[in-house]
């Protein structure tokens, strides 16, 4: 650690590293009876420009290896089991990926923007639980609340935003809709080839700067384009979110989202929960969530579902966590036949 910080203050690359490890298991599937897999990350910066000083800029990155260990990874277990969603989103089998590489400038005192291979959900809808890496494993508590029409990792875009006064915020951008990070270069080409895009315009309040992700009220409106390979209509949506830090330990927050086709996996979804700090670097969790299905994406006439996760991250070295949750999943929209399906997991994560 010591080396690498003098790396740092030497000359500004900074980096690390951690392996991540996914697991759930349910009290009945359709399908599946379990899926896992793993994730190992290379990530860090490298301020290049007025290091130190304003107008400061430099290069962002990261680069995954994520593989399943079981016949299908988690990011398809919550559909595996007939509920309209994703939990463990990132756990798939993608192979060698590129996240994001991006330059991130500082415009005075008051603007930023980034331009590069961007992974929207580092700055679009954020807020404090919304990291399926250190939180919540259902996406319907993450970015989108699972009614945003997401673009993949890596799409070729730019972000920027200002702060209109001390405690209003102000962001928007674009970037290329249909990208694959295991090569991001043909989502370049696609851009220009195809003009397929997300776009966002996000306005927010939060109770002063260095508190941005701590207390954060924002609206967050959004648009895709169609798809032509996938006949993925276009579409657009809105979603607001809710959150505050309370005496240093609690969080409660208060979710939604709306979504007009755009093959989004919800059309609504109202999510809403509390975070409760015990000790310092553990978190207990625990949210609810009601959806409706998004009828472009599934077929008009499906029932509305619900879910429940309560989570609690246990921090055991400095550099070893483990996450063990419960999840339940009632009355999910592709499987009739069942009222509620319980999911057990643990997420675990060595960083190093």
């Amino acid at each position: 650690d010591t080396w690498k910080e003098g790396v740092t203050e030497r000359t500004g690359f900074s980096w690390g590293t951690d392996y991540s490890a996914q697991y759930f298991t349910a009290s009945d599937s359709p399908a599946e009876d379990s899926a896992a897999s793993g994730m190992f990350r290379f990530y860090g910066s490298w301020d290049l420009l007025n290091r130190g000083q304003e107008n400061s800029g430099g290069l962002r990155f990261k680069a995954e290896y994520r593989n399943r260990f079981t016949d299908i990874p988690p990011s398809a277990y919550q559909l595996n089991l007939g509920s309209v969603g994703f939990t463990g989103a990132p756990f798939n089998n993608d192979g060698i990926r590129l996240t994001n590489f991006y330059w991130r400038q500082e415009i005075g005192s008051r603007m930023i923007g980034y331009i590069g291979m961007l992974d929207v959900t580092d700055f679009v809808d954020v807020y404090a639980l919304g990291s399926p890496w250190t939180s919540f494993s259902n996406l319907a508590f993450s970015t989108g609340a699972a009614s945003m029409a997401l673009p993949n990792d890596s799409s070729p875009g730019f972000m920027l935003g200002g702060w209109l006064t001390d405690k209003v915020y102000l962001t928007g951008g674009m970037s290329g809709l249909n990208s694959d990070p295991t090569q991001p270069w043909e989502g370049v080409e696609r851009v220009f080839d195809e003009s397929e895009f997300y776009k966002f315009l996000e306005i927010g309040w939060t109770s002063s700067k260095d508190r941005f992700y701590f207390d954060n009220i924002h609206l967050t409106f959004w648009h895709v384009d169609e798809i032509d390979d996938t006949a993925t209509p276009d579409g657009w949506g809105v979603n607001f979110s809710s959150s505050f830090w309370v005496n240093d330990c609690y969080m409660p927050f208060l979710r939604a989202g709306y979504a007009d086709d755009g093959g989004s996996l919800l059309e609504l979804s109202f999510s809403t929960g509390i975070a409760w700090q015990p000790k310092k670097d553990d978190l207990f969790g625990i949210a609810a969530n009601w959806g409706r299905p998004n009828a472009s994406s599934f077929g008009p006439g499906l029932d509305d579902q619900y879910g429940l996760e309560v989570f609690y991250r246990a921090q055991l070295t400095k550099n070893l966590r483990l996450t063990p949750s419960i999840q339940l999943l009632a009355n999910p929209a592709l499987n009739p036949g069942e009222d509620l399906i319980a999911v057990f997991g643990m997420r675990g994560v060595l960083s190093f």
